[in-house]
């Protein structure tokens, strides 16, 4: 078992905003109930496993869930929000962040389907809204202009964007300063075998704006676990969309292998799984700036992810395993 007393007071600043969150977060991708083309990555989750999963991360420290509207079409936000209001006190505190979908959209959505976000979340809050790809029929100033309304409404608390680029996001914080808010974070894919952000400047403009990185695939669809490496078969069994990743081919596997074996015998020191100090590395590596929402199918999972907070690697190790990694990946 995690001791609670070790992970439970973990909190830092959610970038620009007044949030106090957990490094980690859960990701609800897979709440999406089978629905829609997205909500088919996942096998649907039954009510009492979601259940078991919102509670698992509650009482491991976990503070904030990562939900949004393409999941599911708002699925996963309705389970989101009846797991919570089901644990009633227990989840007092717990913060909410989910994504307006922008792709063949105009900025004018953002307004008009608020109150369905709002609705799906049968009285949450949304205390982060983000954009959540670059792609729309407007520009980010005219989609920041609108979340501003939405903050000034009290709809939304803070704004946030996903999978938006260095410039982008500067212009997304700058427009946001015209209205006197600030842009709190981006969304991006992050972890020790896809680290582009370290070269293509959203990690840097990031820590100039103090911006928060949300690290999405914090642990490579599964690969940092070790599972794949251990046993090649199970790649056969993994949803075709996740088999569209390179990180599954044998000789991917076989280049990475080093990285896991290293990631297992920290493993043994700190008394935790390789995904576990994987995770940690995440959240250690550039001091407070990331955070990381991984996902969790079964309450083992969430279990898994809670215990990823309670130790930290040393900076020694931390460095090691960037150049480890940085070796396997090529």
């Amino acid at each position: 078992m995690v001791e609670q007393t070790a992970v439970t007071g973990l909190r830092r600043k959610l970038g620009n905003s007044d949030l106090e969150l957990s490094p980690l977060g859960l990701g609800c991708w897979q709440f999406s109930k089978g629905s829609g083309m997205v909500g088919k990555f996942w096998p649907v989750l039954a009510d009492e496993d979601i259940l078991g999963i919102v509670r698992t991360s509650l009482e491991g420290g976990i503070n904030w869930f990562d939900t949004a509207e393409v999941y599911g079409g708002g699925k996963s936000e309705e389970a989101l929000a009846g797991a919570l209001n089901a644990l009633g006190d227990a989840a007092r505190g717990a913060h909410v962040a989910t994504k307006w979908w922008p792709i063949m959209r105009t900025s004018g959505n953002i307004p008009r389907t608020i109150d369905e976000r709002l609705r799906r979340l049968k009285g949450w809050p949304i205390d982060l809204h983000q954009v959540h790809q670059p792609y729309s029929f407007s520009s980010a100033t005219a989609e920041m202009n609108e979340m501003a309304k939405l903050a000034q409404q009290g709809k939304i608390r803070h704004v946030g964007v996903s999978n938006f680029s260095a410039a982008r996001m500067r212009e997304a914080d700058k427009a946001l300063r015209a209205h006197g808010l600030r842009l709190a974070s981006n969304q991006v894919k992050y972890n020790l075998l896809d680290r582009r952000i370290e070269h293509n400047g959203v990690l840097e403009t990031a820590k100039e704006l103090g911006v928060a990185i949300i690290a999405y695939s914090p642990l490579e669809q599964g690969v940092l676990t070790g599972k794949f490496h251990s046993n090649p078969e199970l790649v056969r069994g993994i949803a075709a969309g996740r088999k569209l990743s390179g990180s599954f081919k044998p000789a991917a596997l076989a280049r990475t292998r080093p990285l896991i074996d290293r990631l297992a015998e920290l493993a043994g020191k700190y008394d935790a799984s390789p995904s576990q100090v994987a995770l940690n590395w995440l959240i250690h590596a550039n001091g407070d700036t990331v955070f990381a929402i991984p996902g969790a199918s079964k309450p083992k999972h969430a279990q898994e992810n809670v215990h990823a907070m309670a130790f930290k690697l040393g900076s020694d190790e931390l460095l090691e395993l960037a150049e480890l990694a940085s070796r396997c990946a090529r």
